[in-house]
């Protein structure tokens, strides 16, 4: 019954959600770590962008991780979790999502909740150009959703990938959807819904068939951008056609890798489908962590090192 009593607490202030959260993201100083890029040219002729890190010292093992929504490898959350694994021993491939590394990505299509073909090709990759005995999947919000799904839906994995944490994941797309519209929430989606439509504007001018000033008139809401742009970029019949098919929820049953589930009860972009208890209580892989704090990406102790970063240190070694 891998349920977590979990052992973490936020002090002061950090207990409260929207405050750890917006702190976390804004206001935590960015911990150090070296990245090296290196660009992956895709099977479909776009590419996307790998920030590396290593240790000081060779090693067998990386951990691949897995921004959230418009994020990127230089998010503070992102090198923190890096700056942690490479100080113990670990190579770090920190993947950018199409079009979210600082140069647009070349084709109509980009990156979403479940399209876990990108991940699936980069894990590929490194196999094939190095001998790892050890991969482990990290994801944040978005990514994280991403890391359960791809475990979940697929047949087979490389034998080499042991372990996957998902750390404040919106397992049930629609759901977070409904939570996100909230009023307590107008700052996180009025500044996703800028950052979405810049994008658009940008892709615009390269695919003036598909696109529209119009159309672009009309974004007003995150479901609103995944009606006109994200659901018909990446064949879906609409938004919610789109959450229903890439939420990874429906495939927690199927993951034989051992997992953990890192999951806020005060995180205010999750919706109570996102607590699988009795999926993890009847699961031998799944643990499900649910401290009271934490927020969304927000599991602050220090500015130095965060709770998550070293929860998923020791999930990952153990």
């Amino acid at each position: 019954m891998p349920i977590i009593n979990s052992t973490y607490t936020a002090k002061g202030l950090f207990k409260n959600g929207h405050f750890s959260t917006i702190y976390s993201a804004k206001l935590r100083p960015v911990p150090k770590v070296v990245q090296q890029r290196e660009r992956l040219e895709l099977n479909d002729g776009d590419f996307i962008d790998i920030d590396w890190s290593f240790p000081i010292k060779p090693s067998s093992k990386v951990a691949i991780l897995l921004h959230g929504l418009e994020g990127n490898a230089q998010r503070v959350y992102m090198q923190g979790q890096a700056k942690i694994f490479t100080e113990h021993g670990w190579n770090v491939a920190a993947m950018n999502h199409r079009g979210c590394s600082g140069e647009e990505n070349r084709l109509y299509l980009s990156y979403n909740s479940g399209r876990t073909e990108d991940l699936a090709e980069l894990i590929d990759y490194i196999l094939e150009k190095n001998t790892y005995a050890e991969i482990a999947l990290v994801g944040f919000s978005l990514g994280g959703n991403l890391v359960l799904k791809y475990l979940g839906e697929r047949q087979t994995i490389p034998k080499e990938l042991k372990t996957g944490v998902s750390i404040s994941a919106p397992l049930h797309l629609s759901g977070s959807l409904e939570q996100l519209i909230k009023l307590e929430n107008f700052v996180y989606n009025h500044t996703f819904i800028n950052d979405l439509k810049g994008k658009y504007k940008r892709k615009m001018s390269h695919f003036p068939e598909q696109m529209s000033t119009t159309e672009y008139k009309k974004v007003r809401t995150l479901l609103d951008f995944d009606n006109l742009y994200t659901a018909p970029a990446h064949g879906f019949n609409d938004a919610y056609d789109y959450y229903e098919k890439s939420s990874s929820l429906q495939f927690l049953p199927s993951i034989t890798t051992k997992v953990l589930i890192l999951n806020a009860l005060n995180d205010s972009f999750l919706s109570e489908k996102c607590y699988p208890i009795d999926i993890a209580s009847n699961s031998k892989n799944i643990f499900l962590e649910s401290p009271r704090h934490g927020g969304h990406v927000g599991f602050h102790i220090n500015n130095k090192v965060y709770y998550s970063e070293k929860r998923t240190l020791e999930f990952i070694n153990s």
